[in-house]
């Protein structure tokens, strides 16, 4: 995983890749903003489709892509829903229609089951650096998994990570996707978490600084 930002004669292109699969945005010579969904590998996405065994037999299951005619349809729809995923989470980066209630609604304790789950502190470093991960343009493409976050946390085990996927979810900022072990931000999630370090970050943060620069 990873991104890289580049100035081209073209324009100004942003892109955020996950293995051999990227979304990008750009300005097309400063007149068309375009942003594009691409993979060198299609195996990277899964879709349901009939899967014919080695007895004969066949199923209907949740599996990886192949080349071919037959998934042009499945795979056009699933590069589709990243862009449109990519577009609402960058259009949240600009909305300001994200209240304080629903902040403070992601800060309080929830319980469930009998099972009490903590909020999230936007200047807790550990709960920050779990939000900046989710929120991260790679995992619009194609979802997360526990994996993937062990991979940025290896501090942390895999039922660490698990408890953290269950304190988020619970919390309503991502969702799971049926029959799988892939997650997403939910468009709550995304409001959120960009309201929230929008307010730390050019708000809250300058404004402490003024004061401290006063007091001093």
């Amino acid at each position: 995983m990873g991104n890289n930002f580049s100035t081209r004669i073209e324009g100004t292109c942003i892109k955020f890749r996950m293995g051999r699969t990227s979304i990008k945005m750009y300005d097309k010579h400063g007149i068309i903003l375009r942003i594009e969904t691409t993979t060198n590998d299609v195996s990277f996405f899964k879709h349901y489709r009939k899967v014919e065994h080695r007895d004969g037999t066949t199923s209907m299951k949740l599996t990886n892509m192949k080349k071919g005619l037959y998934n042009l349809g499945p795979l056009k729809d699933v590069l589709f829903n990243a862009n449109k995923r990519f577009l609402k989470f960058i259009s949240d980066i600009v909305d300001p229609s994200v209240g304080i209630k629903k902040l403070e609604k992601v800060s309080k304790t929830v319980v469930q089951n009998n099972r009490s789950f903590k909020g999230f502190n936007f200047f807790n470093e550990d709960d920050m650096n779990i939000l900046q991960t989710i929120i991260s343009g790679a995992f619009t493409i194609s979802g997360f998994q526990n994996k993937n976050l062990r991979y940025n946390f290896k501090i942390y085990s895999s039922s660490q990570i698990s408890r953290i996927l269950k304190r988020l979810h619970t919390h309503g900022l991502i969702k799971k996707v049926a029959n799988t072990y892939k997650y997403y931000l939910t468009r709550f999630g995304s409001q959120v978490i960009t309201m929230g370090m929008k307010l730390k970050e050019m708000t809250i943060i300058p404004e402490l600084a003024k004061i401290y620069k006063q007091l001093a």
